[in-house]
């Protein structure tokens, strides 16, 4: 499986999801620069966190005009795992690729801390590691987390199942706690939290690493290859 780590002007996060990747699951893993043209040597896209392009106009508003975004659009059509982290996430919603957006914190304040999350979604390709229901600890790092969508596409989010993560205790005042949620072919997944920065017990979690050996198991199960633990 190869996976690629996408780089834009200001992403800050794109060396967390590279050393993730080579220190949970050992793939092959690129970075790939914002004016690329070609996805189609990966199975697995990585939108990291940061700040692309200073978040001038909104968070993620100039990235989706990148070259790269019409491929990420292309791969996630082709059924390739998409990965959106914090910015990542902004990205994709601002994109198309997710529905809704991503507002200030209700605090009006940037939050940095460990949060605990509960696995809404077990059945998807990035989660299938985690029992439903369960309860781990990601940390977040942001100023606009504040998921938000309207009542005709919550009421698809939650009939479809695509709420994949939701707050224990909503930090950022995020509608009906949601801290990330899929497409309807469950390929795309967008959370605000950071799992490529709790991947290690020296970090103080581990909890995020399931979500990289899940994501090799899926292509693993697509591929016919036995499966990682």
């Amino acid at each position: 499986m190869k996976f690629a780590v996408l780089v834009f002007p200001g992403s800050n996060c794109d060396i967390d999801c590279y050393k993730a990747i080579e220190d949970t699951v050992g793939e092959p893993v690129d970075y790939v620069w914002h004016t690329a043209t070609d996805l189609s040597p990966y199975d697995c896209i990585l939108v990291p966190g940061g700040f692309s392009y200073g978040d001038y106009l909104r968070c993620g508003a100039i990235s989706r005009f990148a070259p790269v975004m019409k491929e990420v659009a292309k791969a996630a059509a082709e059924g390739k795992y998409i990965l959106g982290i914090c910015n990542g996430f902004q990205i994709l919603t601002e994109a198309g690729l997710l529905p809704g957006a991503l507002r200030r914190n209700l605090s009006m304040k940037f939050l940095c801390r460990d949060t605990v999350l509960q696995v809404a979604n077990n059945q998807t390709p990035f989660t299938r590691d985690y029992t439903a229901g369960e309860e781990i600890i990601i940390p977040i790092a942001h100023g606009e987390g504040n998921y938000y969508c309207d009542d005709e596409t919550l009421a698809r989010l939650q009939a479809n199942n695509q709420i994949v993560f939701t707050y224990k205790d909503n930090p950022n005042g995020s509608m009906t706690d949601i801290a990330g949620i899929c497409n309807e072919q469950g390929n795309v997944l967008g959370m605000m939290p950071h799992p490529e920065r709790a991947v290690d017990a020296l970090l103080g979690t581990d909890d995020g690493k399931r979500m990289f050996t899940s994501i090799l198991n899926a292509w693993r199960d697509r591929h016919g290859a036995a499966s990682v633990r």
